[in-house]
């Protein structure tokens, strides 16, 4: 067993909670713009830190005068938007509970989570979630209320509100205290019903206190911003939320991340926060954008300099005379365009949800744009450990959050200590009872800590594969580094009780026609291209380099092309993308028992 730890930066106030800052940022910050909100005409504009106090308290009046009371549940169904934050601040300045509610959500997803919360209002933003709770509202008994954002909700509750007393809003929400609910987010469940994780104002104060001062020199007020384009219902999109208002810095938000380059260049934020697939897409289409323009060799040569001189910043000795004297002349000629289309300002990332690959980390660290990494879940309210800023560990997910402790059983699980974690599943004392034991929350995910306390995740339990042979091998390791290639869009390794791993791959609906266009197969459907000779050896190419991380028992022998995603509307993955393995396995079942047969 061993375990690793370090002290709190920050201090939880005991009978404080979430509302305390916008009430500070308004005394303290009256002027400075906390929040950027896009216009009737598309232009961001400022909404400094009075303004927005000023509205999260109208909004909270209407809220009030509407009989949602103190500890309340009140559910929020939007994409990633303004008011998404300004809400989530009325609930809690009402005295309420916030309940994040996928946009993507089923009706019966909607009826599980509103019932099993009993909500008393729920807020969507457009027809089509109004309609998918309008389906299940006869089984709510609880829900009271139902406010529609684009038909005027803000504005509904601001006028519903007007005889409310500020008094009477200071009463509400002073009502919550430290260990007093804030939200409860669902699980987006890979197998079973979704599990509400109760997170305290508490664990949002533990957490977001100690990465903003971890991370200070990201978070300097009045100079650095963020633009928001995760789901504000994943925890990670609250963290970014949440940190954004302590710091304060300024914060945007993106609904639609199919112009995502456009609005980072209009926002020009200073740090993103994203999930891996994010980054190696900039990667992928950067490259293919060169091959296309015939620079192919020029991109892969500056991409080669950048990965070997961020590896040698690592050295004793620092990269060469000659080696930065190259990584100058591709700074100019191909990392600054990088840099500008990430918006030209940021320098640093914040990634979570899945591994990003040492060579992508070492990639964007040499184009001057350093990726920190980070690990969390749900239950710990997002991040429990990250790269710091100034002692990056490329490959690893950092080190605890400040005034936690990681553990690693002796079974090879990650054990959590810390404010940060959460109260217990909603509704399920038999869940928090198997996932908590002695104040020690058991991820279920395997990994290692170094002797600076650097933690890597190396899989899943439930997720080890036995082999007929008897060898245990977790899929994380390789499927991580298959999926790293532009060719590819998922990969689920099989093998449990079979001679040899195998896996089944899906193709990128994004690079897939490039590649096709590139050597002449323009027009061919998936399914003819899943037997050309030529796609074959590229997708073989990028099992050989999964095949590089592990050891020949590991290695994937065979694979199969599908000829469709894996996608939330198919049932394959959670909408926070983890792939719903059972459900994969059942499905495809055919075409697992095919690699098999000889």
């Amino acid at each position: 067993m061993r375990e690793f730890s370090l002290p709190a930066l920050y201090e939880v106030p005991a009978d404080g909670n979430l509302t305390d800052l916008i009430r500070r940022n308004a005394a303290q910050h009256p002027a400075v713009p906390v929040i950027a909100r896009k216009n009737a005409g598309g232009e961001w504009q400022d909404v400094t830190a009075t303004d927005f106090f000023s509205e999260v308290r109208a909004v909270a009046k209407g809220l009030i005068a509407s009989g949602v009371r103190p500890g309340d549940r009140v559910a929020l169904m939007s994409p990633t938007r303004y008011e998404w934050t300004l809400f989530d601040f009325a609930i809690w300045s009402a005295g309420a509970v916030a309940v994040p509610v996928y946009e993507t959500s089923s009706a019966e997803q909607v009826e599980w989570i509103l019932g099993d919360s009993g909500a008393v209002a729920c807020i969507v933003e457009s027809g089509t979630h109004e309609a998918a709770v309008a389906s299940v509202h006869d089984r709510l008994p609880e829900l009271k209320h139902v406010w529609r954002i684009d038909a005027g909700a803000v504005e509904h509750l601001v006028s519903v509100g007007a005889d409310i007393s500020e008094k009477v809003v200071d009463e509400r929400g002073a009502t919550a205290v430290a260990d007093s609910p804030a939200t409860i987010v669902y699980t987006s469940g890979t197998t079973g019903r979704p599990k509400g994780c109760v997170l305290s104002h508490r664990a949002f104060f533990a957490e977001c206190g100690n990465v903003v001062e971890r991370l200070a020199p990201l978070f300097r007020t009045g100079e650095s911003s963020v633009l928001l384009f995760l789901p504000l219902a994943h925890v990670f999109g609250r963290l970014v939320e949440v940190a954004a208002v302590m710091a304060p810095i300024k914060l945007g938000h993106v609904s639609d991340i199919k112009h995502l380059t456009d609005e980072l260049a209009a926002f020009r934020p200073t740090m993103i926060l994203g999930v891996p697939r994010v980054f190696e897409k900039v990667y992928n289409s950067a490259r293919a954008k060169a091959q296309a323009d015939g620079k192919g060799k020029i991109f892969d040569k500056a991409a080669d300099t950048a990965i070997t001189y961020s590896r040698a910043l690592d050295s004793a000795g620092g990269p060469s005379v000659g080696l930065r004297f190259k990584h100058k002349v591709f700074d100019r000629l191909v990392y600054s365009k990088l840099r500008a289309v990430l918006g030209g300002r940021a320098t640093h990332a914040i990634s979570g949800g899945a591994p990003l690959g040492e060579r992508l980390g070492h990639f964007y660290r040499g184009i001057g744009f350093t990726v920190l990494e980070g690990y969390g879940l749900t239950e710990s309210c997002a991040a429990t450990a990250f790269n710091p800023w100034d002692r990056t560990k490329i490959g690893t997910v950092g080190q605890p959050l400040p005034g936690s402790t990681v553990r690693i059983a002796d079974d090879g699980e990650v054990l959590l200590h810390g404010e940060h974690l959460f109260s217990g599943y909603w509704n399920n004392e038999a869940a928090t009872a198997d996932a908590v034991s002695d104040g020690w929350f058991h991820t279920g995910d395997l990994g290692t800590v170094d002797e600076d306390g650097y933690l890597s995740i190396t899989g899943r339990k439930k997720e080890i594969i036995v082999t007929a042979g008897g060898k245990n091998v977790a899929p994380a390791v390789i499927e991580d580094r298959i999926r790293a290639d532009a060719l590819i869009a998922e990969c689920m390794v099989v093998g449990d009780g079979k001679p040899f791993i195998a896996a089944l791959v899906t193709l990128d609906e994004e690079f897939l026609p490039r590649w096709a266009e590139q050597h002449g197969k323009a027009g061919r459907s998936v399914a003819e291209l899943a037997k050309d000779p030529e796609l074959l050896a590229a997708v073989q190419h990028a099992v050989d380099q999964g095949n590089a991380a592990v050891s020949k028992a590991e290695s994937v022998r065979k694979f199969q092309i599908l000829p469709n995603q894996f996608t939330e509307e198919s049932g394959h993955v959670t909408p926070s993308l983890k792939l719903k393995r059972n459900v994969v396995m059942k499905d495809f079942a055919g075409e697992i028992e095919a690699l098999y047969q000889h």
